[in-house]
């Protein structure tokens, strides 16, 4: 299909692994989405089920059953979604192109870059090297004209979001000073661990409670370092720590950066105000906000707040819905970007309050 022509048509859209979390986010989203025909949706275990009767949210909106993968026609879709465990893209990846369907992977196939870092976090060989050596990072703040012509895209991990977003603009201008490591200190609800049936995760664990978990090496952690030290162009100290907070969906990520003597001249809050003003989905707080995880509820906006630490430091709190903007939303605004669509279609969503 003629990509000139298709901000005029509907495009069929697949997605593998439909029965998680990410994967009934993207189902929530792209159900109301003016351009888009949902074609395939599959499930191994739950083959011939309606989508409706697991998900009985999408009663009325979507009368699809999952079919099993190994049947499904994904080849006459114009793009499939993968939201799956790692290494599952990769293996379909190169029938799909051959077939000229486009492939948003919501895994971490195709966002490192370096396959040997990628076999040692993953412990898995990457299958596909010369597929992963074209993909495209799917941050549309950092990478939008790179994604209007992209086959593959690696959806960023939801923590690696808010730290990028965060610090691009400093980044950017030079304005950190590396002689201090940057540490990022984020926290995620449970939804982050997905769905599946796991001891740390049940209510009766995981509630009233508060933990670090991944503090001696966290798979996102190789994702941002790799990420940063492309935006700085210089190698960087990063300490990342994850939480486990005890709700079910939201991120809030607080950053801690040292800022060069030129960046103690500048007005930042100026400076990040500009960087993001025509971002439709990257909303900088006012001067002394405190943004919290319920203003972002259900919605693809991400919100950004910047505190002076004395002359010298810089505190950033980044706060986005881990399914939507960390997952999902990232990923249809990825699709919206590679067929030309509006950027916002389907996802002008308003958070959910109270």
């Amino acid at each position: 299909m003629n990509i000139n022509n298709m901000a005029s048509k509907k495009i069929k859209v697949g997605i593998v692994g439909g029965t998680g979390y990410t994967g009934v986010e993207l189902l929530r989203l792209l159900a109301l989405h003016p351009q888009v025909e949902l074609t395939a949706i599959t499930s191994r275990g739950d083959a011939g089920l309606p989508v409706a009767d697991m998900f009985p949210s999408l009663r009325g909106y979507i009368d699809l059953a999952f079919s099993d993968p190994a049947t499904a026609n994904l080849s006459a879709c114009d793009v499939v979604f993968f939201a799956t465990p790692h290494g599952v893209a990769m293996s379909q990846a190169q029938a799909l192109l051959a077939a000229n369907v486009k492939v948003i992977d919501l895994a971490a196939d195709f966002r490192l870059q370096d396959t040997a870092v990628f076999e040692q976090w993953y412990k898995m060989p990457h299958s596909c090297p010369d597929v992963l050596s074209e993909a495209v990072y799917g941050i549309p703040e950092l990478n939008r004209e790179n994604i209007k012509s992209a086959k593959v895209i690696g959806n960023p991990g939801c923590y690696p979001t808010t730290v990028l977003l965060g610090l691009a603009p400093l980044l950017e201008k030079g304005y950190i000073d590396f002689s201090a490591p940057i540490v990022a200190d984020a926290k995620s609800g449970v939804s982050g661990a997905g769905r599946k049936a796991e001891v740390a995760t049940l209510f009766a664990e995981s509630s009233d409670s508060m933990k670090a978990y991944g503090v001696a090496g966290h798979r996102h952690h190789p994702e941002i370092h790799a990420q940063l030290t492309q935006l700085a162009n210089a190698d960087i100290q990063f300490i990342f720590v994850p939480h486990l907070i005890p709700m079910i969906r939201g991120m809030l990520s607080t950053i801690y950066v040292k800022l060069t003597d030129a960046a103690k001249a500048v007005d930042l809050h100026a400076l990040y105000e500009q960087r993001y003003q025509h971002e439709r989905f990257v909303d900088v707080m006012p001067a002394g906000a405190l943004p919290e995880t319920r203003s972002v509820r259900g919605s693809n906006q991400l919100r950004i707040a910047l505190h002076r630490q004395g002359s010298d430091y810089l505190t950033l709190i980044v706060v986005q819905d881990n399914l939507v903007k960390g997952a999902a939303g990232q990923a249809v605004q990825n699709m919206n970007i590679m067929f030309g669509f509006d950027e916002r279609s389907g996802l002008e969503v308003l958070p959910l309050l109270p």
